[in-house]
């Protein structure tokens, strides 16, 4: 198809109905009652869901909502094509004045003051396939941009056609591809493709991964539609932009750029309610996060409303709360593992990259007399199903999950048959050892799970841990970093889970239903109290606290021992 060229450039919140006017409430109203009527038909389920793999997306994706296109929002676009040494192809289909040759100049004048390498306008017209020079001129893009328009006139000629696997490959190559209201609306693969108040769906690229994505947003009311849209397509994630604002994807990290915001929303379920939150110039958001909150909504019911006993059926756990580790718990960890005939398997996916190939912990382990340590450093799901990996975990006798972000664990073993391995050494009677995120993710429920940041205790998307032990949540650093608030909230909101804080080189040995201290600081049992019946007050939690040598029953969920009586004395 045609083209014109540019040659080598010189260098030049919460949704209210107040907030609607009284066609949009009336509008919101009727999506309420069709929405109560779609959910009759939407059993849960509790299938696990699949493993999303973390990485996000190979490139970059630029979601523009429309209207005004500043100056500086597209000074930021040309930065990440490429500046210089960029090859951006404009493709104005969507717009009904693209078939007009003559206005072919109009599209490209606006880029002509950013320092490019090169720019091209590139109409696709219906029913056609690239031509060699199309092909050649795509393959050698860095970026593309989409024009605003009708999407469903961009979509009819590009949607199962040469031209989409073109524009695909640029972001799996690591380019860009970007665009604006239209433009913005067709990059996730279920499209609204009318302007109607009651949306219209139709098929998109899958550029953004499970995802809906509408524009304008504020500016014409949209949240009852994307809402509705989402209610028809629970495994998806709306995305709402506002005019004058884009919202940047980049492997798995969100961020709003511009005048306006970004909403997020995920549809109402059986288990939980829907949620809304925004994101504005310079806040991020975690797509990968995201993707999970969606997937547990719509496959699974945790955190569940019926407890699980927290019992450890067969092998033994060592839960460390961080800081340094006391010698008594180093040595209770090998000897658990075999002494001499061990064989401790560490684990350092938590760090951030690069992941080391040796660990200090590893070398610890070693000069206290265990028997082979071995570090898998790996984090990938080939690397952590393949057969060498897998051999490793079921030779090992003992596992020692490192610091770092717990979240990082959930990436790397959820829903892969490394996790199964893990569950597997506990039932031939081994251990399993950690600290900081260590421990937290041997729990049930995983408290501080969310990527961007670790002081929220509940995140959903990362709530669930590789429960090794069922029916709790584990903090820790407890008191250190002041954790007993958090803590009170997380039992509060889930009364079924027993909620465990642990400081500072301090351990708990769980055996059985039994926890024993370890160490020079203390632990926190926590748990909900029981309704008081003569008041209207929120039960508060009931707080048990052991030093080194105290035992609590896990199941019971009461003191057996006291602690050692201080030698000092």
């Amino acid at each position: 198809m045609p083209f014109m060229s540019n040659r080598p450039l010189q260098p030049g919140k919460a949704f209210a109905l107040s907030t609607l006017g009284p066609q949009g409430v009336a509008w919101w109203l009727k999506l309420i009652f069709v929405g109560m009527a779609l959910s009759l038909h939407q059993p849960a389920t509790a299938e696990e869901p699949q493993r999303i793999l973390p990485q996000g997306i190979p490139g970059t994706l630029w979601l523009a909502g429309g209207g005004e296109f500043p100056s500086e929002l597209r000074e930021t676009f040309c930065k990440l094509a490429g500046a210089k040494e960029a090859n951006l192809v404009i493709i104005p289909t969507a717009s009904s004045r693209s078939e007009e040759t003559e206005d072919w100049q109009t599209w490209l004048e606006p880029w002509q003051k950013s320092e490019l390498g090169s720019t091209h306008v590139l109409h696709i017209e219906e029913g056609s396939q690239p031509d060699q020079e199309d092909q050649q001129l795509l393959e050698n893009a860095t970026a593309i941009w989409f024009s605003g328009g009708s999407q469903g006139r961009l979509a009819s000629r590009i949607i199962g056609t040469t031209w989409e696997e073109l524009i695909v490959d640029i972001l799996n190559r690591g380019g860009l591809v970007g665009g604006t209201s239209a433009g913005a609306a067709i990059q996730s693969k279920i499209m609204i493709a009318r302007g109607n108040p009651i949306p219209e769906i139709s098929q998109g690229l899958d550029l953004l991964p499970d995802a809906i994505v509408d524009q304008h947003f504020t500016q014409r009311e949209r949240q009852g539609r994307l809402s509705q849209a989402i209610l028809k397509n629970p495994d998806r994630f709306g995305l709402g932009i506002d005019e004058g604002t884009a919202v940047i994807v980049r492997g798995r990290t969100m961020f709003a750029v511009g005048k306006g915001s970004a909403t997020i929303v995920l549809a109402q379920t059986d288990a939980r309610p829907e949620a809304t939150w925004s994101i504005s110039q310079g806040e991020r958001a975690d797509l990968t996060a995201i993707r999970r909150m969606v997937a547990n909504r719509s496959t699974s019911d945790f955190p569940h409303g019926v407890a699980h006993s927290p019992v450890l059926k067969s092998g033994a756990l060592i839960i460390v709360g961080g800081g340094g580790l006391p010698e008594t718990v180093t040595q209770k960890f090998i000897e658990l593992a075999g002494g001499q005939d061990s064989h401790i398997v560490v684990l350092p996916t938590a760090a951030p990259d690069p992941l080391p190939q040796r660990h200090g912990i590893a070398d610890l382990f070693r000069r206290a007399g265990a028997g082979t340590v071995t570090v898998l450093p790996q984090r990938e799901k080939e690397e952590v199903e393949s057969e060498a990996f897998l051999k490793t975990l079921g030779e090992a006798t003992g596992i020692w999950f490192g610091g770092g972000r717990q979240w990082r664990f959930v990436d790397a073993y959820a829903n892969t048959e490394a996790e199964k391995a893990f569950h597997r050494l506990l039932e031939r009677g081994g251990v399993i050892a950690g600290s900081s995120a260590g421990a937290s993710i041997q729990g049930e429920y995983m408290a501080r799970g969310n990527p961007l940041g670790n002081s929220d205790i509940m995140s959903e998307g990362y709530e669930k841990g590789l429960g090794f032990l069922p029916g709790v949540a584990i903090d820790q650093h407890f008191t250190q970093r002041s954790r007993m608030k958090d803590m009170k909230a997380l039992v509060k909101t889930y009364p079924q889970f027993l909620g465990i804080g642990i400081d500072e080189t301090t351990a708990i040995l769980v055996e059985g239903t039994k926890a024993t201290v370890m160490g020079k600081n203390d632990v926190y049992f926590l748990r909900s109290a029981a309704p008081d019946s003569e008041s209207d007050r929120a039960p508060e939690s009931s707080i048990d606290q052991l030093s080194d040598g105290g035992v609590y029953d896990l199941e019971k969920k009461e003191i057996i021992v006291e602690a050692k009586p201080d030698s000092s004395e």
